[in-house]
């Protein structure tokens, strides 16, 4: 809501503003008011056809037509420097009463005016008339210096790649390997925003074409303040089972970032040992050094998505059950099986060419003596095939209810990564009952996914201080898991995914390096493969 209220706040001052301006360029006032209109006569005074006003409408397309319109304005009242253009751009509500207010006058429709200078200087050019061009320059206001081209080129620069970024396609790079084998670390991948909905940005104070962090200094590249509220543009498509989407972490809101990686708020509390293998984090969680951040400005994560909301998932001996059907698996899906007889039998060369633990992280071991491997079914079969002494078994899993979601192992306490559920993934609309036994499951979703106020009390359940008994949910959520079963922080970690935290559609992958790192070597062979393969 307070995105709207802020655009229909600004459209009032541009009215305004226009009100106000328009007598100087020998329009009435009153049509600054009208809706529409105002914006025909904005065109004829900048010299654009009056249908330029249609493009208002188109969204995103209306964002460069009113920058390039706001300048134009500033220009057709003899506003020419750096200074100038960039309050235009930045809001052009102030600007314009600004131009009301300061002795400027209307020199004309600037948009024709500077065009035909162009085309005279280009005219001049090519017949080489040097005293033609001198002078042209020396009278036209429209001439820049070299500094303020290229600090206009290089701000145009920024905010097209910014904006592409941020309402169009994205370019991610796959750092882990839970997605391994159809994703693998290293792979750069571009990400379409449009085919779910283009979310419209909440953090709006942050440094552009970064994340969430600035790279060396390693401290977060955003103002909390101002921010604005969540809204989507319709979608193109609907997030399909089995596909691999792009979200943002749903729990990455309050997290310790060490070298390695980020850890939850629950996470450390829930398991205080893990500070014992990365001794960072500890000195971290004793100073309570956490960061706490926006939706938008969570990690970014990529998985399949393998139950919609309303769906009723189960894992029963590593396979996906949805609504008591056995799923497909995905072509190239991982686990991790205990191995012996490599070493001395395989080479590293041959495991390279079975695309077989080409990153350190796909190791269970040494890397240089694997004890255990994340391998698909084809490269077991390759495996096997190479020696009769390589021994190959598949790791099988105990119940870990307090490292699994819900983290609730009085009520939940049989569930493990290979055998898990059934669990309800709730949908828009839906309501459930809710009790002491259950709330684990909905807990984080009615707390902070939809911002209301929980306690418990007594074994009892209060929501914005009434008690409850049963919950109807505000949006959908997902389940998402990584093709590296027995190798990924997926769903099984942390629960659901919201669908307010959805970024986009992966579309193909448009480089990708061995290990992550390009001097370890470029794989061609992955370059320009679909990202959203079964």
């Amino acid at each position: 809501m307070s995105i709207l209220i802020f655009f229909v706040l600004s459209y009032i001052l541009l009215s305004i503003s226009l009100y106000f301006l328009f007598p100087k360029a020998g329009v009435d006032a009153v049509k600054g008011l009208i809706p529409g209109v105002n914006f025909v006569e904005w065109c004829k005074i900048v010299g654009r056809p009056s249908w330029w006003a249609l493009l208002f409408l188109i969204p995103i397309v209306n964002i460069f037509i009113f920058a390039g319109m706001a300048v134009n304005m500033m220009r057709s009242f003899k506003k020419y420097k750096l200074s100038h253009t960039a309050a235009a751009v930045f809001y052009a509500p102030a600007a314009f009463y600004w131009l009301h207010k300061d002795k400027a006058e209307y020199d004309g429709p600037n948009y024709i005016k500077e065009k035909e200078f162009i085309t005279q200087l280009t005219e001049a050019r090519k017949s080489g008339n040097k005293r033609e061009i001198d002078k042209l320059k020396r009278n036209s206001p429209y001439i820049k210096s070299g500094g303020r081209e290229w600090i206009e080129s290089i701000f145009f620069a920024v905010f097209a790649a910014a904006f592409i970024r941020m309402f169009l396609i994205e370019a991610f790079v796959i750092p882990t390997p839970s997605m391994e084998g159809s994703l693998m670390v290293g792979d750069f991948l571009f990400v379409s925003k449009p085919s779910y909905g283009i979310r419209t940005p909440m953090t709006v104070a942050m440094l552009p074409l970064v994340h969430n962090q600035i790279p060396i200094l390693n401290t977060e590249s955003y103002l909390k303040k101002p921010k604005l509220g969540y809204h989507r543009l319709p979608a193109l498509e609907n997030i399909k089972r089995n596909k691999p989407f792009v979200f943002n972490w749903p729990v990455g809101d309050t997290v310790f970032i060490t070298d390695q990686r980020s850890y939850t708020l629950g996470q450390v509390t829930r398991n205080k040992s893990i500070a014992i293998q990365d001794p960072q984090l500890g000195k971290m969680m004793r100073k309570n050094d956490y960061v706490v951040r926006p939706i938008d400005k969570k990690d970014h994560y990529i998985k399949r998505c393998v139950a919609l909301p309303g769906d009723t998932l189960q894992i029963i001996n590593r396979q996906i059950h949805i609504n008591g059907e056995q799923t497909k698996n995905p072509k190239h899906i991982q686990y991790a099986y205990a191995a012996s007889g490599i070493g001395g039998n395989v080479s590293p060369k041959k495991l390279e060419q079975l695309n077989i633990a080409q990153t350190l992280t796909s190791y269970r071991g040494n890397p240089k003596n694997p004890s255990g491997l994340y391998i698909n079914q084809e490269q077991h079969d390759a495996l096997k095939g190479l020696s009769d002494k390589i021994q190959l078994k598949i790791v099988e899993h105990a119940p870990s209810p307090l490292q699994n979601f819900p983290h609730d192992p009085k009520n939940f306490p049989d569930w493990s990564i290979d055998n898990y559920g059934p669990i309800w993934i709730p949908k828009a609309g839906e309501t459930v009952s809710i009790s002491a036994e259950n709330i684990a499951l909905y807990r984080r979703i009615i707390s902070v996914y939809e911002g209301n106020d929980f306690e418990m009390k007594g074994g009892e359940i209060f929501i914005n201080g009434e008690q409850a008994t049963e919950y109807t949910f505000k949006q959908d959520y997902y389940w998402a898991m990584g093709d590296n079963r027995h190798n990924s922080e997926d769903s099984r970690s942390w629960g659901f995914v919201p669908y307010d935290h959805i970024v986009g559609k992966p579309l193909f992958i448009w480089f990708s390096t061995k290990n992550a790192k390009i001097s370890n070597g470029i794989r061609f062979n992955r370059m320009f493969k679909s990202a959203s393969s079964d």
